[in-house]
């Protein structure tokens, strides 16, 4: 089945030169399907690239999709074209009435500031508590992790000492989980962030959680190099990746020449490029588990989880 997005997104024609069946809105409404609502809220700069990535992971599965987008009203972007933003996205306000089966909140470029610093905090903070109400199951990715760990749980962040940059082995901790269904005991995610979650603070809010009678969260993949991974709450209606699962091969790449092209100070992205040698193309090792990943959310806990009448989701 294909997904359906809205009519002269960027994304539609990249994806069918890639063979990945995308159909837009007018075509669907010819469909007898009650495909299912995911709203994005996507935080990061280059938003076309984003839209493009994750609808390319989201694309490999048999159930129907229709993708919205969410923006911050206090934000704007500098680096996508006002026209695409008018044209593809809505404010939280106008979505605040409706429901949707699964949501995703993308990464941010603000994992320098605390929490409570960043401008739009106030209205992230509406959007996470609204989730719990309003979404069946809810995908928070990298920034948007720790931001939903640190909200609903108390579970701070921890600046590195130098950026966790590069693609990294995971281990399922939890293999018999649906979300892992299909999944290699190693897998490989993609990693570009300054700060941490770290395993110490976790038991410690689970600890405060059970004192209150409160369910905890609970650490299904880490890393040896990059930490925890992936971390899951209330049976999988949330779901917080500190990676970058949903990244393209060549996302690193750009942000690496991004960087270097600037005179800041970056490292060779780790067990990326071929033989290390940024002259030869990335060594792609992580795609086929991402798109299990996404496919295994949307199945077992949006899709196997979600009422047919998604007024009721509560």
């Amino acid at each position: 089945m294909p997904i359906t997005l809205p009519d002269r997104l960027p994304a539609i024609e990249l994806l069918k030169r890639e063979n990945i069946f995308v159909i837009n809105t007018t075509r669907a409404l010819s469909q007898d399907i009650r495909p299912l609502r995911i709203v994005v809220l996507n935080l990061m700069p280059l938003k076309i690239t984003t839209e493009t990535d994750l609808v390319r992971v989201l694309s490999n599965t048999p159930l129907q999709l229709e993708l919205s987008f969410m923006k911050i009203k206090s934000h704007t972007s500098k680096n996508t074209p006002i026209e695409h933003m008018r044209a593809f996205y809505h404010d939280f306000e106008t979505l605040r009435e409706q429901k949707f089966d699964g949501m995703i909140i993308t990464g941010a470029p603000v994992e320098h500031l605390h929490f409570e610093d960043v401008t739009y905090w106030g209205e992230m903070q509406e959007i996470f508590q609204w989730a719990r109400t309003h979404v069946t199951s809810t995908l928070y990715i990298c920034w948007a992790a720790q931001a939903g760990l640190f909200y609903h749980y108390g579970v701070v962040k921890h600046k590195l000492g130098a950026k966790m940059f590069g693609i990294f082995a995971q281990h399922t901790l939890r293999p018999e989980l649906p979300l892992f269904r299909g999944f290699d005991d190693v897998f490989q995610m993609p990693h570009s962030r300054h700060t941490e979650v770290r395993r110490e603070d976790i038991v410690a809010a689970n600890e405060r959680l059970a004192l209150a009678g409160e369910p905890g969260v609970e650490i299904v993949a880490e890393g040896e190099e990059s930490g925890i991974s992936i971390v899951m709450a209330r049976d999988g209606r949330e779901i917080f990746i500190t990676g970058h699962m949903e990244y393209s091969p060549l996302t690193l790449h750009t942000e690496y020449r991004r960087d270097l092209d600037k005179g800041l100070p970056i490292a060779l992205p780790r067990h990326y490029y071929t033989d290390d040698d940024p002259t030869k193309k990335p060594l792609v090792t992580w795609r086929a588990h991402a798109n299990l990943l996404f496919t295994n959310w949307l199945n077992y806990y949006v899709y196997q989880q979600t009422p047919y009448d998604i007024s009721t989701i509560h």
